[in-house]
């Protein structure tokens, strides 16, 4: 093999890596679908719903009952996340969502969930 066929391994299996770690499962935290979500946020008594969103799309348009954590400030905010309570996180469409539960999972949250497709999956009422 030469040098310019290892380099080209090299590359494609660094994409590889990089598009499953972005867009591959994450450990520990269930994807749900938008009906499978509402019915969390509704039968679940022990609930934090976290809108990672920043302030100013949450602002546009949030699911009630939302506390707004956004994924720039929730390593300084996870005083804020009791690891006691079922945490179900959504964005605009997944992303920052997958990345908060990430982050979450890290420090040791356990009942993770997320809405699959973000907010704009959601065909539910919104508050403003």
């Amino acid at each position: 093999m030469d040098s310019s066929t290892v380099i080209n391994l090299i590359v494609i299996i660094l994409v590889i890596w990089f598009v499953y770690t972005r867009f591959g499962p994450t450990k520990g935290l269930r994807t749900l679908k938008e009906g499978e979500f509402r019915k969390e946020i509704e039968n679940s008594p022990n609930k934090l719903l976290v809108d990672v969103r920043e302030p100013g799309e949450f602002k546009g348009g949030f699911i009630p009952g939302a506390r707004n954590i956004p994924l720039s400030q929730i390593n300084g905010r996870l005083a804020e996340i009791p690891k006691d309570r079922d945490v179900l996180l959504y964005c605009r469409s997944g992303m920052r969502s997958k990345n908060a539960a990430r982050i979450l999972r890290k420090n040791g949250y356990t009942k993770l969930a997320h809405l699959q497709g973000g907010i704009g999956a959601w065909g539910g009422k919104l508050s403003k």
